[in-house]
Parts: C-alpha cells; sequence; structure tokens
C-alpha cells in the first residue's frame, strides 16, 4: 500500500520531491500558500548533478527551452579579457549529463507538468492545492493550515523555502543567518535588443558562449563580479550581479533608483557591461546573508528539503541542483517502503545521504570560484569519509559539485543500513 505524503511547498524542490515520491510508487499531495499567478524569476544554471535527477524524472529539457552551457569563462571586467575557461563541451561524457541554463518559469511549468499529468509514471498524479498556508505542522506527521483545518500523512515535505515554517517543527532552535556584506541584483535581456545595438553586438561577441564570470581583478578585499549566460532556447539573455552591500539594498526592490545603484557600483566595468546595465529594467536587488550547516534536518514523520534544509549563498549555483539531489534521494529511498513504521529509519537514511555532501556545498557557496582555499579547513568538517580530500581549486570544485551521483550515495548507504554498519535508531 502506497504511503500518503504531504509535501509544503510548491517550488522547484517540492515538485521535484513530488514527482520523485510519486513515481516510487506513493500518494502525494502538494499544499502552496500562493496562488501561482503572474509566476516570475530570472533564470538558473542546471548543473549535472541537478539536471542528471531531472533526467530521471522524464524533464524534457527541450520543452523547457533550456539552453546547453559548453563552456565557462573568466573575464576581466575592464578589458573583458579571458583570463581562465572551463571547457564544458564533454559535460555529458565526463559527468554524466550536461549543463542547462533555464529560465525559472520554464523549469517551473515543466516540473508541474511532470507532478500532475496523467502521463507521468507512478502513482496517481500529484494533488495541487493552492491558496493553501500552512502555519504548524505536528511530527506525528500532520498540517495545520491558516484556516484551522489539519491534514495527517505517513510522511511531511518541508519545501517551504528560506522562510520555513516547518523548520520550526523540526529544529528546537533555528540557526541564525549573517549578513555576508555582499548583495545581488539580476535582470533580464532579449537578446536582440544586443544583437541590434552594435557596441554591445561587439561584447556580445567578444564574450563568446556558455557561461560567463565577469570579474573586477581589481577589487582584492571585497567580492564584485558579473554572471552572464543565456536562457530560452538563446532568447533571453540572464544577468546577476555580486558586489559590497548598500544602504539601498533591500530585499526584492525593483526601482529606476536602483538601476542607477548598480551603474556607480559597476561604472568602471567595460564600457559595454555598463551599457548593458544601463539599458536594462526591472533590475532587482537583494541582501545575501550566510548560512550555517542545520544540525538535522528531521523530526519524526517531518523532513525539510531545499532551501527549508540548507540555504546557501549563489557562488556555484547549486541551490536549487541541491535541492533537485534532496528530492532524488528521497525518491529512491522511499521506493518499495510501505510500512509507515519504517519511516523515521529512512529518513535517517536520507540524512546520512546528505548532511555531509550538503555542508560543503552550502560552504563552497560562500566563495565564488577560484577562491576554494578560503574556506578549506571548514570543508574539511564534512569531509566524506573523513580526513578525505575536499576541494581546494575551481577545477576540483567543479568535479565535487557535477560528478555526484546521490543515486549511487543512497545504495552505498542502503547497503551498509543491511549490512548492520549503521546504527538506526
Amino acid at each position: 500500500m502506497p504511503l500518503k505524503v504531504i509535501v509544503v511547498g510548491a517550488g522547484i524542490g517540492g515538485l521535484c520531491a513530488a514527482t520523485s515520491l510519486r513515481q516510487a510508487g506513493h500518494d502525494v499531495e502538494i499544499f502552496e500558500r500562493s496562488s501561482f499567478t503572474g509566476e516570475v524569476g530570472a533564470a538558473l544554471v542546471l548543473t549535472p548533478n541537478g539536471s542528471r535527477i531531472l533526467s530521471s524524472l522524464g524533464f524534457s529539457f527541450e520543452r523547457a527551452r533550456a539552453c546547453k552551457m559548453v563552456q565557462w569563462d573568466t573575464i576581466l571586467g575592464d578589458s573583458m579579457g579571458r583570463v581562465a575557461s572551463l571547457d564544458l563541451s564533454m559535460a555529458e561524457q565526463r559527468f554524466g549529463a550536461p549543463l542547462w541554463s533555464v529560465h525559472r518559469v520554464d523549469l517551473h511549468n515543466e516540473l508541474l507538468r511532470l507532478a500532475t499529468s496523467e502521463d507521468t509514471p507512478g502513482s496517481k498524479p500529484v494533488t495541487l492545492r493552492l491558496g493553501a498556508q500552512v502555519v504548524d505542522a505536528s511530527t506525528d506527521g500532520s498540517i495545520t493550515l491558516k484556516d484551522g483545518s489539519r491534514h495527517a500523512a505517513d510522511l511531511i515535505v518541508g519545501a517551504d523555502g528560506l522562510h520555513s515554517v516547518l523548520r520550526g517543527t523540526v529544529l528546537t532552535h533555528d540557526t541564525k543567518a549573517s549578513a555576508s556584506g555582499l548583495s545581488a541584483f539580476r535582470f533580464l535581456m532579449d537578446t536582440t535588443m544586443l544583437e541590434d545595438d552594435a557596441k554591445l553586438a561587439q561584447v556580445v561577441e567578444a564574450r563568446g558562449p556558455g557561461l560567463s564570470l565577469i570579474i573586477d581583478a581589481k577589487e582584492t578585499i571585497s567580492e564584485r563580479h558579473v554572471v552572464w549566460y543565456p536562457c530560452r532556447d538563446g532568447e533571453v539573455q540572464n544577468f546577476v550581479g555580486i558586489h559590497p552591500t548598500r544602504p539601498a539594498d533591500h530585499e526584492e526592490t525593483e526601482t529606476e533608483a536602483m538601476k542607477e545603484s548598480m551603474l556607480k557600483e559597476f561604472g568602471h566595468f567595460n564600457p559595454g557591461i555598463v551599457r548593458i546595465i544601463s539599458r536594462s529594467s526591472h533590475v532587482k536587488c537583494w541582501p545575501l546573508y550566510v548560512h550555517e550547516p542545520l544540525p538535522t534536518w528531521y523530526n519524526g514523520r517531518v523532513i525539510l528539503i531545499g532551501d527549508a534544509a540548507h540555504p546557501m549563498m549563489p557562488f556555484g549555483g547549486q541551490g536549487s541542483n541541491s535541492a533537485m539531489e534532496d528530492a532524488g534521494a528521497l525518491g529512491h529511498l522511499f521506493r518499495s517502503v510501505h510500512d509507515p513504521a519504517t519511516i523515521e529509519k529512512r529518513l535517517q537514511l536520507f540524512w546520512l545521504v546528505r548532511k555531509d555532501r550538503v555542508s560543503r556545498t552550502q560552504i563552497m557557496a560562500s566563495v565564488r570560484a577560484g577562491r576554494e582555499k578560503e574556506v578549506e579547513q571548514e570543508l574539511k568538517k564534512y569531509a566524506d569519509p573523513p580526513g578525505s580530500a575536499v576541494p581546494s581549486t575551481h577545477q576540483e570544485r567543479t568535479d565535487h559539485d557535477y560528478n555526484y551521483d546521490v543515486f549511487a550515495k543512497c545504495e552505498e548507504v542502503l547497503l551498509e543500513g543491511q549490512m548492520g554498519e549503521i546504527k538506526v535508531e
């Protein structure tokens, strides 16, 4: 008999987890506080460790209009000179899956199709409840909505994001985030706007294909850079800028004044980059916070995933990809599990699969590519197995992130559990 599963939150992690658990044969219901009206967002990079999960779920990269990333260049912000290049053209052969960039809305729509479509393999389609705000949960497997109604299940998956309600059920006290001193801005721009501007067309040509990390080589104290890559079949360009926090930076601020602030912040960059920022619209900016790894993600029959469990800085682009890993692990570990009495043991196995891997990823996410040495000692606390090497270069970080196969790790932990090498309390 399938387990009854409630997923709180229908973001990327929630939809991936719902689909993964559905395909594992369980009955899944999602409770989402929003109504999905006017969904917005920018783009993100699907690295091989994440895209491998999506492929296993039947995700259509074509339908999501994803762009394959074949190169990662580090470029000087003033001269646009290339100082380093990571060849990703053979990513599928090397890491088992390609690198893609995708618009969040397109990603979300395809995940929603997988979760709710009759054509998706597995149990019955996921039931989606919109406008259902969860205000509390119990470790025995129940949630309470704002309207006072209570809903029970065998397993509760908290995919309710950075400001998670369910985190309060799992932890006796939450860990505090600390200000990083950095903020991020983002905007999208139609590719035709760049191509139709002769000066900007030259910048596009100089940048080359794939993903570009455009750095401020003269800044040695703080961090200032722009990440640029395409999405939506190359019809849209995505820009994200990291810079020291300014007094005017507020989460999700969207004003013309914010654009002017960014022009001052990046005014010494190549004139082409400055021109792109000046022609941008709907610029949003928000401060970034550093979050320490949580002591646990589960309590009773409640498990946290994604940003609810491991919010992280954007460096390395592993936030969403880590949520996909969580989802893949849940589905794999709960295959052929029909007895509710075994759920807490499976959640402990899930924690063993994920804790060290995600803690390393979360720590590395606090520094940009090329600065891995700055967090090497902290990473060693979560070496797996203990005492093993941890990433200290951009290439080693790439191998660490992209090569990871969460399904293989699940099989390893399951085997150790069967052999009695893991003590499950």
